[in-house]
């Protein structure tokens, strides 16, 4: 897995992981679980350790069929974009003062070192947050403290109540925090909108002398 090889060698070796694995076999065997399960790492493989720029931390899975495919608030190209993405793309539009015509599917931006990091990673159909006690959350906590121990400069951008409390592995002063309300429509207008996190993490990245991320191309 890239140079995530090292960290995922020292937390397989905690044991936590095996029990994961030995519960999914279950529950892929008996269930319909998501993402695939070939893409339940799929923001650690597209986007290395040393790589990363930015860290947009969702949630858990959608749990329709098609949707998932490991990354945060990603579809599959073709897909019907979900309301929370939609008002980050209504975001990035006020940002840049320009439309943004793309699919909902993010593989451009995780290819670029945004790592697109769901906290848990797995979820049964139809059931949101069904998986949140399975222990996931051991392994994203520990993804996050080894991200806080980078020396790159990294951005993070933590939406909502459930992302904000990411912020107790975050102290390295080479890396930028910034906070706002989720994108959600229940909560986009209570402080998402406005927030100008796509260009402020840009700016950020531009005077550590790193390439800016390409939010608004379009990947259709």
């Amino acid at each position: 897995m890239n140079s995530w090889n090292d960290f995922m060698n020292q937390e397989l070796k905690k044991g936590y992981l095996e029990n994961i694995r030995n519960i999914l076999e279950q529950e892929y065997a008996h269930k319909t679980i998501y993402p695939p399960r070939d893409l339940i790492f799929n923001a650690l493989e597209t986007t290395p350790l040393d790589q990363v720029k930015v860290v947009i931390l969702g949630q858990d899975p959608y749990h329709n069929p098609n949707q998932a495919m490991g990354y945060a608030f990603s579809v599959p190209a073709g897909e019907k974009i979900p309301p929370s993405l939609q008002n980050m793309y209504k975001e990035l539009e006020n940002e840049y003062q320009m439309p943004v015509r793309r699919s909902g599917d993010l593989s451009d931006w995780a290819s670029q070192g945004v790592l697109l990091l769901n906290p848990i990673l797995t979820v049964e159909a139809h059931k949101p947050l069904s998986h949140q006690n399975l222990g996931w959350q051991q392994f994203t906590d520990a993804v996050l403290q080894q991200l806080n121990q980078q020396d790159q400069p990294i951005v993070f951008l933590l939406w909502g109540a459930q992302a904000r409390k990411a912020k107790r592995f975050l102290n390295n002063p080479n890396h930028l925090v910034l906070e706002s309300a989720h994108p959600s429509p229940l909560s986009a207008y209570r402080g998402f909108f406005g927030n100008n996190h796509f260009r402020t993490a840009n700016d950020f990245l531009q005077s550590k002398g790193i390439s800016p991320v390409n939010w608004t191309a379009s990947n259709l």
